[in-house]
């Protein structure tokens, strides 16, 4: 059996008020949907609390158009003592055929937290293969 821990998908629509004046999704937007699919991917990954540490490398591929199927995809990519990186794939769905076509990528470090906000180890925390261990925070 697959282990699917940390594999999150998050749809959400893109309505007006999540675009700009080009009637395309707003980059801030954008970035605030990429890091709720961050959190939640972080938070199923060590089933409990995670906080960001840091946003890296975000890629606008395409263009987002009002109106358009947005699917968030997770991937937990490196497990630190504390800390993990959750990748997120964005893609945008056709309607008709549920094909999806990349339009964004980002790359999330989150720590995971007691219920204080203090980091916590992951030693519990199985490995899978898609992600590398490291000794790092």
């Amino acid at each position: 059996m697959q282990d699917t821990r940390g594999t999150v998908r998050l749809i959400e629509v893109v309505f007006p008020e999540h675009t700009n004046h080009y009637g395309t999704l707003f980059g801030g937007q954008a970035l605030q949907l990429l890091s709720k699919a961050a959190f939640l991917g972080g938070r199923d990954f060590v089933r409990g609390d995670v906080v960001m540490a840091r946003c890296g490398e975000v890629l606008f591929h395409a263009p987002v158009r009002l109106g358009s199927t947005l699917v968030l995809d997770t991937q937990v990519s490196r497990i630190g003592r504390s800390s993990l990186t959750v990748r997120v794939a964005g893609s945008v769905q056709d309607v008709a055929t549920h094909t999806l076509a990349r339009v964004l990528d980002a790359e999330f470090e989150m720590v995971a937290v007691d219920a204080a906000g203090r980091p916590v180890r992951l030693d519990g925390v199985p490995r899978h293969g898609n992600a590398t261990t490291e000794e790092t925070a």
